[in-house]
This record gives structure tokens, C-alpha cells and sequence, in this order.
């Protein structure tokens, strides 16, 4: 059986990060589900703040270099991204739209994306439905209905939050589970061959 592999991408700038805390267990919650599903699944998790320096290089000069062509194969190759920012005046960190931004506007066209986003408070909660829901629905991604905002207080009584977790992880697991495998486009494959041009001439 072939593994189910999804990505994991927080945009948390700390260490410790509550966004990669929200990113773990988002993670887990979708590996719990796939199996439930009776898939084999995998989740890597990628650190936005590892290659921070890569994203601003990759959007100055146009090439992507470091530890970001590896981040990129991951990214475009999962079968389902999980997607965590922390939440700054009112929106997405600088750091993950900026990785966005180098994607491209082709690249998760179809692909089944959880959103989750950390702030201090619950006012913040509406990013999500405001600006990252927009945002991937732009690029084509195929986004789940619930999305999981964290704020401080829902880590000291975490019930409420892990129910949240574990339902945007089920609705991320069944259309993983329901998606065609993903094939990479082949620029090259309307080009003629040599024996059909010959056959033309």
C-alpha cells in the first residue's frame, strides 16, 4: 500500500511556537484520520523560519536555492497540505505569504488544504475566512470547510479546540482519501515525436 503523505507548513518565527504546536497536532489528528480511512498516511512537518532567508532571496532574484527546492518539491508533491500562520495586525505573518507568493499559482490547484492560524486573541479568529481562505481558494486548492484558529486561552482548556482539530482533520482525511493521485504535468507532452513528424513528412 502506498503511503498518503501530507505536509505540514507553520509560519511560526519563536521556538517554542504555539503555531507549530497547533501544526503538530493538526498533523497527527490527519495521519489518525487517513488510517481511520484505512490509509497509510505520513505527515513532514517544514519550517517557514528554516528557509526565511531562501523565500526573500528566491523573490529577488527569481531561483529558488538553499534548502528551498527541497521545500518546494514537498509542498507541490503532498497529497494534503496543512497550512498554520501565526496572526499579525489582523492577518497572515509576512513570512507565510511571502512563501506563497513564490509558489506557483499552479501548484495546489486541486490539492486538499486544512487552514490553521495562531493569535493572542479570539478577535483575530476571522483572518482565517477573511484573508487565508481567500487567498488559497485564488490558487485553486481544494480548502476544507472547518478551519482552527488557537488563541492563548484555548491551550489552558484545550478541550473545545481539540474537538475543532479533530473534525478539520476528518473533513482534511476523507477528501485526501477521495482525490486522484497526483500526477506532475509533462510540458513536453504535446510535443510530436520524431517518428510522427516523420510520418507527417
Amino acid at each position: 500500500m502506498d503511503e498518503t503523505r501530507i505536509v505540514t507548513v507553520s509560519a511560526g518565527l519563536r521556538q517554542p511556537s504555539s503555531t507549530r504546536l497547533l501544526a503538530d497536532r493538526l498533523g497527527a489528528a490527519a495521519v489518525a484520520a487517513l488510517e481511520a480511512e484505512g490509509a497509510k498516511a505520513s505527515v513532514e512537518t517544514v519550517e517557514l523560519r528554516d528557509i526565511a532567508h531562501d523565500v526573500v532571496n528566491m523573490m529577488l532574484t527569481g531561483f529558488p536555492a538553499g534548502g528551498l527546492p527541497e521545500v518546494l518539491e514537498k509542498v507541490t508533491g503532498a497529497a494534503g497540505l496543512i497550512a498554520v500562520t501565526p496572526v499579525f495586525t489582523t492577518s497572515y505573518s509576512g513570512l507565510f505569504k511571502s512563501f506563497v507568493d513564490i509558489l506557483d499559482n499552479r501548484a495546489l490547484t486541486g490539492v486538499p488544504v486544512l487552514l490553521g492560524a495562531t493569535g493572542g486573541t479570539p478577535r483575530h479568529s476571522l483572518a482565517l475566512e477573511y484573508n487565508l481562505r481567500p487567498l488559497f481558494t485564488y490558487l485553486h486548492a481544494d480548502v476544507v470547510t472547518t478551519s482552527v484558529f488557537a488563541a492563548t486561552d484555548d491551550w489552558a482548556d484545550d478541550g473545545a479546540l481539540l474537538r475543532r482539530i479533530d473534525q478539520a482533520a476528518g473533513e482534511l482525511a476523507k477528501k485526501v482519501a477521495a482525490a486522484q493521485p497526483r500526477k506532475p504535468a509533462d510540458e513536453f507532452n504535446s510535443v510530436p515525436s520524431f517518428e510522427q513528424l516523420l510520418r507527417r513528412g
